[in-house]
């Protein structure tokens, strides 16, 4: 046989080969328990959605899957320790647009997003509200503003931490409204509700699917929600935009990682599984009903995605000045 031909032809024969073996991969995954790191602190909107995550793939592939919560250090502590691990599919990561704040707010950690992880798939978004504690003498956004301008400093509001979603929504809300509020800084946003429901602290911008239940009960008094249009679940509060801060808009998302170089099989298997969870009309019905939106693309679009997200958020911690408290 001649040499070209011949080498032709084991080049065919290793790439089916490592076809084969891919689609072993997948068919075998997972064969043993699989663990989901959330790198934020228990009781939150992601660990909140991993654990609803976790237990529907463990039903769909009969495998355990286990929720591990590793705050600290604005969520690079949890992250890391999945950038450090085997990428075989067995430690994944819950991320949050946290994730796409850090890689500008942080000029040094361990681990860089889009060269050490392996985008999945995300899972949903949800519009934030600004809360105030009912001592606070403002009824609404307008009273706020002006409170805010007369005590430049005076008015303190919590946040889970540098980096997270909370915090920036913050900044930038300082930024465009041009006023001065002290950050106080929580290693989770558990930490941080409950002293702004102890009256501790002034205010917070929190995620509409855990803290609607303190606005409905007058434990705090809600100022605005951070859509574009006003929350399905809140519809009588205005958005921050039409009650005094034009065009702002924050959010927060969740999403799936793994590490690097993780098989791509094990990858799309993941992705189809989640989009079909997350596809049915019950599981959307009820995340909407707690105001948040599911969210499906493919590994590729989410990547690109990602992309996107940390070149929004590096402009707006260029323009807003936030630093890492």
């Amino acid at each position: 046989m001649p040499r070209l031909t011949f080498s032709l032809l084991m080049s065919a024969m290793i790439g089916l080969l490592a076809g084969f073996s891919a689609d072993a991969t997948a068919q075998e995954y997972p064969a043993r328990t699989v663990r989901i790191i959330v790198p934020f602190a228990a009781g939150g909107p992601a660990d909140i959605y991993a654990r609803f995550i976790a237990q529907r793939l463990q039903e769909a592939l009969g495998q355990t899957f286990v929720v591990d919560d590793r705050p600290g250090a604005g969520s690079i502590i949890g992250t890391d320790l999945v950038a450090k691990s085997p990428p075989d599919g067995y430690t994944l990561l819950l991320m949050s647009n946290t994730h796409t704040v850090n890689e500008s707010l942080f000029k040094e950690k361990p681990f860089q997003l889009m060269r050490d992880f392996a985008p999945i798939s995300p899972l949903n978004y949800s519009d934030l509200v600004l809360v105030v504690k009912p001592a606070l003498a403002v009824n609404n956004l307008p009273d706020l503003l002006s409170l805010a301008k007369q005590k430049p400093e005076a008015l303190s509001y919590a946040s889970s931490g540098p980096g997270t979603p909370y915090h920036m929504a913050g900044e930038l809300f300082k930024s465009m409204a041009g006023v001065s509020i002290l950050h106080v800084p929580y290693k989770g946003s558990s930490g941080a509700r409950v002293d702004v429901l102890g009256g501790q602290v002034d205010m917070m911008f929190d995620a509409i699917t855990t803290m609607s239940d303190f606005i409905r009960s007058g434990k705090v008094k809600a100022l605005g929600t951070t859509g574009k249009t006003r929350s399905a679940i809140l519809p009588d509060i205005p958005t921050v935009s039409e009650a005094g801060v034009p065009g702002y808009e924050a959010v927060i998302w969740l999403g799936l990682l793994a590490p690097r170089n993780t098989p791509p099989a094990i990858i799309n298997k993941l992705n189809a599984e989640i989009a079909r969870i997350i596809s049915k009309p019950e599981v959307r019905l009820a995340w909407a009903k707690q105001g948040a939106i599911a969210m499906t693309m493919t590994p590729a679009e989410f990547a690109q995605f990602i992309n996107e997200d940390i070149a929004k958020w590096a402009h707006i911690v260029k323009i807003s000045g936030a630093k890492p408290d």
